[in-house]
């Protein structure tokens, strides 16, 4: 019963860490003249500095466990510090729809394929449901919004985009399955996130020589700026790292599919955009697929053995 509830728990967490992470198109928004790269350099960044200032007692309990695995800590870093840049590369080369689509529909589809390779652990015929909706929900959400203009550059910048998308999806798997990893050696989950956030706020933060120069240059702007680095990114975190003590990783990258459906309500509510019946029905299914990952309504909820925080 203890463990069931601290399964809950930690889906309650990354649900919340989902709600945070949505709201970040509609803030950014707000934002002008700011490149997409300098508000994720400095969001990703930032965030990563607060995580580790926030860690600080854990980091220094934990520092020989994360020294221990220093490739596995540079790889977290690196796909930490690689999953903005691919990501707003992809919607600004693709397309919005088509770029998250892509970026958030694989996270999950390399998640599994990492704890089948690596973690040789199979696929539960509940994930592989809840995946079928899922996935099936975030594109009719994407086909549901009205037409966008699309980017220019021609068939080879959307391509050039959609590899990039995937490429934000495998390195979004990869630093939330090495999360894992450090808290199944016994690191702090707080430790785990803050040691790859520092990591890649090494790399993110200079990049705003070249692209930020706008980033501070109105009131409006610099709050975005700072909401993003506080909000989604270091209390999103906080909650994500939370949550993967006592989810798997492939359970946690498709729980947060919730993260479009927020978006899409915040874009509709705020900034005034139209969705066709099709994208209300896909948000409809990204539902199902949470109440099938919580075993909600009709489905139910396999226990699952609890890892312990460091």
């Amino acid at each position: 019963m203890a463990q069931s509830r601290e399964v809950m728990m930690g889906i309650l967490t990354i649900v919340v860490a989902s709600v945070l992470w949505g709201t970040t198109g509609t803030v950014a928004s707000f934002a002008e003249n700011v490149s997409a790269l300098a508000t994720g350099a400095f969001a990703m960044g930032v965030g990563g500095i607060l995580l580790a200032l926030n860690a600080g007692k854990a980091l220094r309990k934990d520092r020989a466990k994360l020294w221990a695995s220093p490739g596995a800590l540079a790889l977290g870093g690196l796909s930490v510090a690689a999953y903005p840049l691919a990501f707003y590369s992809a919607m600004q080369l693709a397309g919005v729809a088509i770029g998250t689509v892509i970026s958030i529909a694989s996270a999950p589809l390399f998640a599994v394929i990492m704890e089948c390779l690596i973690g040789r652990k199979k696929p539960s015929a509940q994930w592989c449901l809840s995946f079928v909706f899922g996935m099936v929900g975030v594109l009719l959400l994407a086909l549901g919004k009205q037409q966008e203009v699309m980017p220019s550059g021609g068939e080879l910048a959307r391509y050039a985009g959609m590899a990039l998308g995937l490429l934000a999806g495998l390195t979004y798997a990869t630093y939330s399955w090495v999360a894992r990893g450090m808290i199944a050696r016994g690191v702090h989950s707080s430790s785990a996130m803050a040691g790859m956030f520092g990591v890649a706020a090494l790399l993110l933060l200079p990049s705003l020589a070249f692209t930020g120069s706008n980033l501070f240059a109105t009131a409006t702007n610099t709050g975005v700026a700072l909401y993003m680095a506080v909000v989604p990114m270091f209390l999103g975190y906080l909650c994500f790292s939370y949550g993967l003590r006592h989810v798997d990783v492939s359970q946690a990258t498709l729980l947060t599919l919730l993260e479009p459906v927020v978006a899409m309500l915040l874009a509709v509510v705020v900034v005034g955009e139209r969705f066709l019946l099709l994208g209300w029905f896909g948000m409809g299914l990204i539902i199902v697929s949470m109440l099938v990952q919580t075993g909600r309504g009709p489905f139910r909820l396999p226990g699952r053995r609890a890892l312990q925080p460091g």
